[in-house]
């Protein structure tokens, strides 16, 4: 991860402060040139990966974060919802950047909470008129993308809902608040005594994570809780 704000706090105030969010550092450099001499915007940080970028945005509260789609453990999305979950109404503005303009991509990235999507075939001073335009409450797309995101929202769309969890959505509610603190490297005996019952009861919860969860043992597990923000 690579975090950088090199102007005075007076200057920064009159910006719009953007965070980059790509897995290719080649790209995000790139992109932090276009932007460097656009009047009015500041890259203030970047990173390649969701957990990273999760904790940075959250700490830089930038304006504005472009976001890549396709990414490891959960992509796009999973940043955007790891963020909005933890800032709420605090959340910057989310502009996505992607090389796929697939109806599908678009559509689950605007209903997670996305304010446009463009694609990166966009030139440096579309992208920089994109960034201040979505900063400003508008909503941007690339040509041809509105289309899908108008269908999808009018009904007409033949792209399918989101997929659900279905793992997930099948754990009862003990069985997710055990699941949590496994995330978060309790032991059994530690588990047993944050929710006042047995450590039988928690192994008994435990297998039923893993089986439902089609983990075979609880590293495994821990990293499909990661993949989904849980812990």
């Amino acid at each position: 991860m690579n975090e950088n704000a090199t102007a005075g706090p007076d200057a920064q105030s009159a910006l719009c402060r953007v965070f980059l969010v790509d897995d290719h550092a080649v790209f995000r450099s790139g992109v932090r040139a276009e932007l460097a001499n656009e009047p009015g915007l500041h890259v203030v940080g970047e990173a390649g990966t969701v957990a990273d970028s999760i904790t940075a945005i959250t700490r830089l509260r930038p304006d504005v974060v472009l976001l890549d789609v396709h990414m490891p453990a959960g992509g796009g999305v999973s940043v955007l919802r790891g963020v909005t979950e933890t800032l709420g109404d605090d959340a910057p503005v989310f502009l996505a950047l992607s090389v796929s303009d697939a109806a599908e991509d678009v559509i689950a990235t605007i209903r997670a909470g996305a304010r446009g999507y463009v694609t990166k075939t966009i030139d440096g001073r579309e992208l920089a008129d994109a960034v201040r335009r979505v900063a400003d409450g508008d909503a941007v797309f690339s040509p041809r993308l509105a289309g899908f995101v108008l269908d999808s929202f009018t009904g007409k769309s033949s792209v399918p809902e989101p997929a659900l969890d279905p793992e997930l959505d099948s754990l009862t509610r003990r069985e997710l608040e055990v699941l949590r603190l496994l995330a978060r490297g309790y032991t059994y005996r530690e588990i047993a005594e944050e929710l006042f019952i047995s450590i039988k009861t928690v192994e008994t919860h435990a297998s039923n994570v893993l089986r439902k969860t089609q983990q075979s043992n609880r590293n495994a597990l821990t990293r499909w809780a990661a993949t989904r923000h849980i812990g």
